[in-house]
């Protein structure tokens, strides 16, 4: 088995087949963690104005069980094969035929695809292993961001300290530049915040996004900070004037950045080192 994994090919197609199935643990994430935080600031309200709480179903990534939002089908175990299941039922409810949206297969396929590269472009061992953590982690929380407008304590907090951790050894960087990363990765959006706070009097961002570019300083280091930020704004220039001018979004309307941050997290994990290597040629 061990002798397979280390086969560039076999061990590809496993990172593939993997990130199908997590793909589809990460929908129920992106769809449950916001509204569990919401009840669990409900309960403590409550409990602050001296309410007395009433007992409520259990809610959490595991229970209940997945079920059709329209008509209340419990997701048998046939009907929730990560993208098949969707092409086979033709993106409908086997029970009501209510329309299932196609964000499901595409959060499925997407983290197969970036699974399969990072198991190609790392190779069997620590690094794939942490690179996959940091990908999952990215997906749930870009997607939750597009959702709520939230970047989750419960998934920005461990993964930096998961950065921390794998990086102990240098998978990714060395310490120090782990630990001076995660500092000026918060510190920076930190600084940005406050000097358009104090420019227009109003709020540029959430704390959210300070902590998720602390996580990639502490994964990739300091020196690919520069890099993560310069993309993540170029990118969310251009989609945000789409938005503006194709959709009519109105100018006031606040645009997420995590998803941004996220996916310059992403291309900075494969391709940093020469993005910023080559952009440095070029100055």
């Amino acid at each position: 088995m061990l002798a397979l994994l280390q086969d560039p090919l076999a061990f590809t197609g496993v990172g593939a087949l993997l990130g199908l199935f997590v793909g589809s643990f990460l929908n129920v994430v992106i769809h449950r963690l916001p509204r569990m935080m919401e009840r669990d600031w409900h309960v403590q309200a409550a409990e602050l104005r001296g309410e007395e709480v009433q007992p409520t179903e259990r809610f959490n990534l595991a229970t209940p069980r997945s079920r059709c939002p329209h008509c209340g089908h419990l997701i048998g175990a046939l009907e929730n094969i990560p993208v098949l299941s969707y092409l086979v039922l033709r993106g409908r409810c086997g029970h009501c035929g209510a329309r299932i949206s196609l964000r499901y297969p595409i959060v499925e396929a997407f983290t197969a695809l970036l699974s399969g590269y990072a198991a190609w472009h790392f190779g069997f061992g620590l690094a794939a292993a942490g690179a996959l953590l940091f990908i999952w982690t990215m997906v749930a929380l870009a997607f939750i961001d597009i959702d709520t407008q939230l970047l989750p304590d419960d998934l920005t907090l461990p993964l930096l300290w998961l950065g921390l951790l794998f990086n102990l050894g240098d998978t990714f960087t060395d310490l120090p530049s782990a630990v001076i990363g995660a500092m000026a990765g918060y510190l920076a959006l930190w600084s940005v915040y406050w000097l358009f706070k104090l420019v227009t009097g109003k709020e540029g961002m959430g704390y959210g996004d300070f902590k998720l570019l602390a996580a990639i300083g502490a994964w990739l280091g300091w020196s690919l900070l520069p890099l993560t930020i310069l993309l993540s704004s170029l990118v969310g220039a251009v989609v945000g004037i789409t938005l503006i001018v194709l959709a009519r979004h109105g100018r006031n309307v606040p645009i997420p950045f995590g998803p941004y941050l996220a996916a310059a997290g992403i291309i900075a994990l494969f391709w940093g080192e020469t993005l910023t290597s080559r952009y440095l040629g070029l100055l």
